[in-house]
C-alpha cells in the first residue's frame, strides 16, 4: 500500500533491524522500545488491522504466531513474553497495518496497561 511505512520496511525501502523473515511474515527490532526486548512482527501482505480480519486471513494469523512462538525461543525469552495488536485509533494503533509487538526483557506485571 502506497504510503504504509511498515509496507516500506517490509521491501526494503526503509532500513530496519531485520529479526526474522519467511515467505509472509517480517520481524524487527521497534525504533522506539519499550521493553528491553521489542520486536515488531508484520504480515507482508497489508491488511489495516485486526479489525478486518477475515476468515481468509486465518492461516496467516496463524502463522504469524507460529513465527512469534519461534522468534521467542531465538531471542532466549525462556522467562515470558507479551504480544500485543493495537487496532485502531483509540487503541493507540500509529501505524496502520496489522503489527504485533513481542515485548520482554523486565517483568511487567499481571497489569495490561500501567
Amino acid at each position: 500500500m502506497d504510503g504504509c511505512l511498515f509496507c516500506k520496511i517490509v521491501c526494503g525501502e526503509i532500513p530496519s533491524a531485520k529479526v526474522f523473515e519467511d515467505e509472509v511474515s517480517y520481524a524487527f527490532r521497534d525504533i522506539n522500545p519499550q521493553a528491553p526486548v521489542h520486536i515488531l512482527i508484520v504480515p507482508k501482505k497489508h491488511i489495516d488491522s485486526c479489525a478486518v480480519l477475515d476468515g481468509a486471513d486465518e492461516a496467516l494469523v496463524g502463522r504469524i504466531f507460529t513465527n512469534i512462538a519461534k522468534i521467542a525461543k531465538d531471542e532466549g525469552l525462556d522467562k515470558g513474553f507479551r504480544v500485543i495488536s493495537n487496532s485502531g485509533d483509540d487503541a493507540g494503533q500509529t501505524v496502520h497495518h496489522l503489527h504485533f509487538h513481542i515485548l520482554a526483557g523486565k517483568n511487567m506485571g499481571e497489569g495490561l496497561v500501567p
